[in-house]
């Protein structure tokens, strides 16, 4: 059998319908910007592999890095025990962040980081003796897959099985200017119930890149902390430079008091996850009564390798090159964003950093289950681009190694795929593809 069919045979892959997806595409090494196929056809990775790769495929320095702690010191359990990649690696991103985050909790993913910050929201009430147990968030919300996670994401097809199991949540809309005053009041009616408030900050990502202005988010959370209500700043997205800037907190005026951490944090080399908290969280656990500790915890909480991966990615990110990247990628996106604006088959353009979006018009309108996303991959697929619409969204989330000429390549291809794509409506509301 080839790779194809034995893949088939014994896998079961993520966000896919087994029985009607395509065969997967098997990759068997990547360098930088590309990824290349078992027979040897080259790929554009132009949403960083599920927006993680920060520097491309393969870097050498993280690779040189982690084989290195590899021959040192692989595992270690990190109840009772510790080591420098971990130490190092708080320190480091402790100084990045907003000055009231003070400690370090590890864990293995994004999804496991909000259910870290969740347990601590509720369990700070708990130890303080406060009955608070309702979650603040955002409709429209992704925080992970985990039952704590989907719990505080918006409710969906995704999350209908599990309806029943979910516990409760307040949805409030994303802030406007227009909306403010009524989201402030819908929560001062019940803030002595609410443990804390969780919201993807500027970017909601797999709601379809949905994005919005820091100064309304500033405002909210002010209103939030003279209520009293704790704030996670999920940055599992956007931290480590996809905004434009380190972390959307450097947006902010406003400080969360407790920030969720994953995919670009190790460059995109190794799982991990992160959430760290104020000390005024912290201290709430601080007790000669044992019962009142943070049970949680994982067999890989912070694993050397991952540290290591996640320290020698940091110094990648901070040096001039790496900065100067996020800029010109920034600003090319902005330039063309304004060449997408003017397009006929093209609305509700919208960019934030390394981040651009915008929507295949149709009359299907904006889902994740338009039919358009899968013919939209599928072609740019043929061109060896790799692109993941969210329905008839499409976006841009590029590794920063990416060349002027790389990205003005898949400009290029996304301007001839709109001009040739023309999408009619059938009686039936299915869509044929055609081409002009």
């Amino acid at each position: 059998m080839n790779l194809q069919e034995r893949d088939k045979a014994v896998n079961w892959h993520p966000y896919t319908q087994m029985k009607t997806a395509n065969d997967t595409i098997p990759i068997v090494r990547g360098k930088g910007v590309h990824l290349y196929d078992n027979e040897g056809k080259q790929y554009i990775d132009a949403v960083s592999s599920w927006w993680v790769t920060l520097h491309g495929h393969a870097h050498p320095y993280i690779a040189q890095r982690v084989s290195e702690q590899l021959n040192t010191l692989e595992q270690v359990i990190f109840a009772g025990f510790t080591h420098e990649p971990a130490i190092q690696l708080s320190e480091n991103l402790l100084q990045l962040l907003p000055n009231n985050q003070q400690k370090v909790f590890y864990s293995d993913n994004g999804s496991t980081a909000v259910e870290v910050a969740l347990k601590m929201c509720i369990q700070f009430c708990y130890n303080k003796g406060k009955e608070k147990t309702k979650i603040l968030a955002f409709k429209n919300a992704y925080h992970g897959d985990t039952f704590g996670a989907m719990s505080v994401s918006g409710r969906s097809v995704w999350t209908k099985p599990f309806g029943e199991m979910l516990f409760e949540v307040i949805f409030i809309d994303t802030p406007t200017s227009e909306n403010l005053e009524s989201i402030k009041n819908q929560i001062k009616n019940c803030a002595d119930e609410i443990a804390c408030f969780i919201y993807e900050p500027l970017i909601q990502g797999a709601a379809g890149m949905l994005m919005y202005e820091a100064q309304n988010l500033d405002e909210l959370m002010k209103f939030c902390r003279e209520q009293e209500i704790l704030m996670v700043q999920d940055e599992v997205f956007t931290g480590f430079g996809r905004t434009g800037k380190l972390f959307a907190a450097n947006h902010l005026s406003e400080n969360p008091d407790i920030m969720c951490f994953s995919k670009g944090l190790t460059g995109g080399t190794l799982p991990m996850g992160i959430t760290t908290c104020s000390n005024e969280i912290y201290n709430a656990f601080l007790s000669d009564d044992k019962y009142k500790t943070l049970f949680h915890g994982h067999s890989f909480t912070a694993n050397p390798l991952s540290c290591t991966a996640a320290l020698a990615s940091m110094e990648l990110l901070l040096n001039e090159e790496t900065q100067n990247n996020i800029q010109r990628i920034s600003e090319q996106h902005f330039q063309f964003s304004a060449i997408l604006k003017q397009h006929s088959n093209v609305e509700n353009v919208r960019q934030t950093g390394t981040i651009l979006a915008w929507e295949f018009k149709n009359d299907q309108g904006t889902s994740y289950f338009n039919e358009i996303g899968k013919m939209l991959y599928d072609e740019f697929l043929s061109r060896g681009i790799i692109m993941r619409p969210l329905g008839n969204v499409m976006y841009l989330v590029p590794p920063y190694c990416i060349t002027s000429e790389e990205l003005n390549f898949i400009y290029k291809n996304i301007l001839e795929v709109l001009d040739r794509f023309k999408i009619e409506e059938e009686t039936n509301a299915s869509f044929n593809q055609k081409f002009v």
